[in-house]
C-alpha cells in the first residue's frame, strides 16, 4: 500500500505473505513521515513473534510523539479478526485520528464487497469510516493521499 500511495514502485519492500514487516519502518515525504508498523492479521509467524511486534506497537503508540493520523489496514476478503477488532478499539479508546483501509478490495465481486462492508458496518455500530483499496487498480489511493495530506497539514516535521 505505501508504494501505490506514494507513487513508488520499490520504496517499501512487499511480499506475497502477510506478516513481513517485522520492524519499525519509516518513509519521508515533503508532507511528513509515514511509518509502518509490524502486522499481525493473518501472519503465519511463531506466537513469540507476534508477542514481540505487539511490544513494538505499543511502545511506538505509548511514546509521546504527534500522530496525525494511523490507516489501519484490514484485509476485505475477511471478517475482521479478533486483533483487529481489538486494535480498532484501542485506537478509538485512544483518540489518535484513524481511518480504515479494507484492502485487496479488486478480489471481490460486487455482491460480496456490498456483503463485506455491511459486515464491516454491523461490526462496528456503522461508527467508522471505511475506505476500499486496490494496490491492482488504484481504487481508494487518490482518497487515501488527501486524507494523509490534510492531517500531515496540521503538523511540522
Amino acid at each position: 500500500m505505501i508504494n501505490k500511495v506514494l507513487n513508488r514502485k520499490s520504496l517499501a519492500r512487499t511480499s506475497a505473505k502477510p506478516g513481513k514487516t517485522g520492524t519499525i519502518n519509516f518513509y519521508r515525504t515533503p508532507e511528513c513521515r509515514l511509518v509502518d508498523l509490524p502486522g499481525y492479521g493473518y501472519a503465519r509467524v511463531s506466537q513469540s513473534e507476534k508477542i514481540r511486534w505487539a511490544e513494538l506497537v505499543e511502545g511506538y503508540f505509548h511514546a509521546q510523539r504527534k500522530i496525525a493520523l494511523v490507516l489501519q489496514i484490514i484485509d476485505m476478503r475477511h471478517k475482521p479478526t479478533d486483533d483487529d477488532i481489538h486494535m480498532i478499539d484501542f485506537l478509538r479508546d485512544s483518540g489518535f485520528p484513524f481511518l480504515i483501509v479494507a484492502t485487496k478490495s479488486d478480489k471481490l465481486n460486487k455482491t460480496e464487497r456490498e456483503t463485506q462492508l455491511q459486515l464491516l458496518d454491523e461490526i462496528f455500530n456503522q461508527q467508522l469510516e471505511f475506505i476500499p483499496f486496490s494496490a491492482v487498480n488504484g481504487e481508494g489511493v487518490e482518497e487515501i493521499r488527501a486524507r494523509i495530506t490534510a492531517a500531515c497539514s496540521e503538523y511540522e516535521l
